[in-house]
């Protein structure tokens, strides 16, 4: 068929109509109320999912149709700076050499090398060893990945449905299955899980699966079915250990990148590569969890354009285009709060600032132990009661979590984890509590404990908030704080101070 041009006069009705047709959609959108919140969800159709409660003020999120799919640009940001002096670190029990060389920054080679052993499989608890300064062997890539908000079970995971997504990829983790803590769980179940303990976002994990292993669209996959995330640990064997292993590691780079806490990656070869300051916290996560796995050259290509990011975007379309921001407004402040148990009973503070969901998170927790004589893990008749107003969302394994804004959804706004709650008269999902209601009984269930107590942590859009930061607790007036090490801190109000410490003491009793 040939092609004829359009006539002089035709090609001017159809610019006509194009301009006024431009002209009417900008009349539209400027006739929207200024509070509108305008956003769309392509992903899923997860607006229509979310019914009215929409997301939390101040928010926009990106579709393919609507804001740009680029990431947004940052300012450069504040790296600590490199250590230059040979410090000293007295080895502790349960350390290895391979844990502290990352704390310090440096390889194991050059502690090794530092401190003349023969044998680093083996440290003696006490010795004290030297420990070099870093020397980086390169610059790590400025490419970013994601946006924060795809680090983080937040807004942007409302109406994403992790089963429906995996069942329809039919790969092998549709029809995988293993136990989980006494129960069968299938694949979805399992990224689901790992997703609400450690507030992930559920793409991720899915994204990182597939790069490492191809479960996800693969029907017979070649990678282990006790690695397949490869990090070859005896300890972390199966599906959950493995995502939650991968969770914790996305978190320790997400966090320490939020507290300005790292400058180097050290990668699993042992080299040392300067973090770029361009990169953003969500990026951040992603280059930490790799640097665990790989040497420089496989570690590069994972953490640029033909890596973790283009499986993503095979997956779900590009990241940035579901990017919410921001996360944390500006003006953020804390609900009012009060201490989590009844008025007139002297509870323990035993645990200052610390992880609010494995040791990778912000150290967004507190700890508090019920009156009483008995050690270690023994029932308790006390009870843990509601810190404010809002909706039980979600409960079992020793877990309490309840929405403050209203919405229904623990990704957004303000939520309060209340952890090793007893299954025993534990408050329903579902249940609206009043500040001062009861939650429940302190316990050990749920995660790891050695005593009976109640763990707490705050999220906002699914970002955990520290205790020891900008936006410390406010519980009745009592203000924490953090003293760098985890589990210490205090509790201030009115010139009065409480220490944590992990037992019963005249220092750490506090009451309502």
């Amino acid at each position: 068929m040939q092609a004829h041009p359009l006539r002089p006069n035709m090609a001017m009705v159809l610019i006509a109509f194009a301009f006024l047709f431009g002209i009417m959609i900008a009349a539209v959108r400027l006739l929207q109320p200024d509070s509108a919140a305008y956003w769309n969800v392509q992903e899923q159709d997860a607006s229509a999912s979310m019914g009215a409660a929409g997301l939390s003020p101040g928010l926009q999120q990106g579709s393919a149709s609507g804001y740009a799919e680029t990431p947004t640009p940052d300012q450069p940001h504040a790296l600590p700076p490199l250590r230059t002096e040979t410090e000293q670190y007295v080895v502790q029990p349960g350390d290895t050499l391979a844990q502290i060389a990352k704390e310090y920054g440096v390889s194991l080679a050059q502690i090794v090398q530092a401190n003349q052993l023969t044998n680093p499989d083996l440290v003696e608890v006490g010795v004290t060893l030297i420990i070099p300064p870093p020397n980086p062997q390169g610059n790590g890539p400025e490419f970013k990945i994601i946006p924060d908000s795809e680090l983080v079970y937040g807004p942007g995971t409302v109406g994403f449905d992790t089963a429906g997504f995996i069942q329809g990829q039919g790969g092998f983790l549709a029809s995988y299955s293993e136990e989980v803590e006494g129960r069968e769980l299938n694949g979805a179940q399992i990224v689901q899980r790992v997703a609400e303990e450690f507030s992930v976002n559920p793409r991720i994990l899915l994204a990182v699966l597939e790069y490492q292993s191809g479960w996800v669209t693969q029907t017979a996959p070649q990678a282990s079915q006790e690695f397949p995330l490869g990090w070859k640990d005896p300890y972390r064997v199966g599906l959950y250990r493995q995502l939650a292993w991968a969770a914790n590691q996305l978190n320790r780079g997400f966090y320490l990148w939020r507290v300005n806490g790292a400058s180097t990656w050290v990668l699993a070869d042992g080299s040392t590569i300067l973090i770029s300051p361009l990169i953003n916290a969500g990026t951040a996560g992603v280059q930490h969890l790799f640097a665990n796995l790989y040497d420089r050259s496989s570690w590069e290509k994972a953490v640029t354009e033909a890596g973790v990011f283009n499986t993503f975007n095979t997956l779900f379309g590009s990241p940035f285009a579901l990017a919410v921001e921001p996360l944390l407004p500006a003006d953020l402040t804390q609900p009012t709060l009060q201490l989590p148990f009844e008025p007139g009973q002297v509870w323990s503070f035993t645990g200052g600032p610390h992880g609010g969901w494995g040791d990778g998170s912000a150290w967004a927790s507190l700890d508090f132990a019920p009156p009483g004589e008995a050690l270690g893990c023994v029932q308790s008749d006390h009870w843990v009661v509601a810190m404010a107003d809002g909706l039980v969302v979600r409960t079992g394994d020793g877990v309490v979590m309840q929405d403050l804004d209203g919405d229904g959804y623990e990704q957004t706004g303000w939520a309060l984890l209340y952890m090793h709650i007893e299954s025993r008269d534990r408050v329903a999902p579902g249940t609206y509590l009043r500040a001062g209601d009861r939650v429940g009984h302190p316990s050990c269930e749920g995660g790891v404990s050695t005593g009976t107590h109640v763990h707490i942590a705050r999220k906002y859009n699914g970002e955990w908030i520290p205790a020891d930061q900008d936006l410390p607790f406010n519980l009745d007036g009592w203000i924490s704080a953090g003293t760098g090490y985890e589990y210490n801190g205090t509790l201030h109000r009115n010139g009065q101070t409480v220490e944590a410490y992990a037992g019963r003491s005249t220092g750490n009793g506090i009451q309502r």
